[in-house]
């Protein structure tokens, strides 16, 4: 008998190219080993088996991808699989829809719009729970998914109009500068929150629609997005005239639901003992 032949080597890291399919083979292998072949419908077999879970051949079987393809992704080779596969590969894995975002994340591939934007029981009933401070939920296309009544209080023309219209954007850019430095300061910080989703979904129907709308109606949308800016800051402290509350004075935060990390959950909290019992006043009469 011969030799037998030496290792392969693991994936190489020293590029940040070569880094990102290290962990998305890591990451393919883990998932993999955690789901057993009765979670997907095949014999157990006879035996001990060597690898737990299910092997790489059910993976491609399960898929629709071939044996080499696969097995070249969990190597780390240089390859780039198209979302066809890897969203074959989600559901072969059983991949939960955080799961199924860090897959597209890793192997640096757009994932469609509609398996990432819909919006969870337990993100609506966080949202509800957050009362009486103003919280509500938005979409990759900042589309206003969930709201309370603290958040159709303070924006009520944004969270009543229609759903089709129901888009932060839309809101902030109708009119073209409604608010004065205050107004310009959070509409420019959304338009560049929004570019940073818009570059996950390169050429997506949805996304050109609105970047197109937007582009035609607001020439202030129109100039800020040609220049391709990045990474400006909303406030942490909003002020706002309100038409029937007067001056309002808010906090504000961003976070991403650990379990829907395509979704925004934004929430206002008052600022001041002034802007916290108007709210609560108005709270109170509206559900009186």
């Amino acid at each position: 008998m011969g030799l037998r032949p030496p290792p392969s080597p693991g994936p190489d890291r020293t590029s940040p190219a070569a880094a990102r399919r290290a962990e998305l083979a890591d990451f393919l292998r883990t998932r993999r080993a955690a789901v057993s072949p009765s979670d997907v419908g095949l014999p157990a077999g006879t035996g001990r088996r060597r690898t737990p879970g299910l092997r790489r051949e059910e993976v491609a079987q399960l898929s629709g991808v071939g044996l080499s393809w696969y097995t070249w992704l969990e190597q780390g080779r240089d390859v780039t699989p198209s979302d066809q596969v890897l969203s074959a590969l989600s559901r072969a894995l059983l991949l939960s829809p955080s799961e199924r975002e860090h897959l597209f994340l890793l192997a640096g591939v757009a994932a469609p719009a509609a398996a990432v934007s819909g919006l969870d029981d337990e993100t609506a009933a966080l949202v509800d729970g957050l009362l009486p401070h103003a919280a509500f939920v938005l979409g990759p296309r900042f589309d206003v998914l969930a709201h309370n009544r603290a958040a159709a209080l303070i924006m009520g023309d944004l969270v009543s109009a229609p759903p089709a219209r129901r888009n932060l954007l839309v809101w902030l850019f109708a009119g073209d500068g409604w608010g004065g430095a205050a107004w310009e300061q959070t509409a420019r910080a959304n338009l560049l929150d929004f570019r940073t989703e818009y570059a996950r979904h390169p050429g997506d129907p949805a996304f050109l629609a609105l970047v197109s709308t937007l582009s035609d109606t607001s020439p202030r949308f129109r100039d800020w997005w040609e220049q391709h800016d990045v990474q400006t800051m909303e406030p942490a402290v909003k002020h706002i005239t309100h038409r029937d509350l007067g001056p309002l004075h808010l906090l504000a935060g961003q976070s991403r639901p650990t379990h829907a990390p395509w979704l925004r959950l934004r929430i206002l909290v008052p600022a001041d003992s002034r802007t916290r019992s108007a709210v609560a006043s108005a709270l109170a009469a509206r559900s009186d």
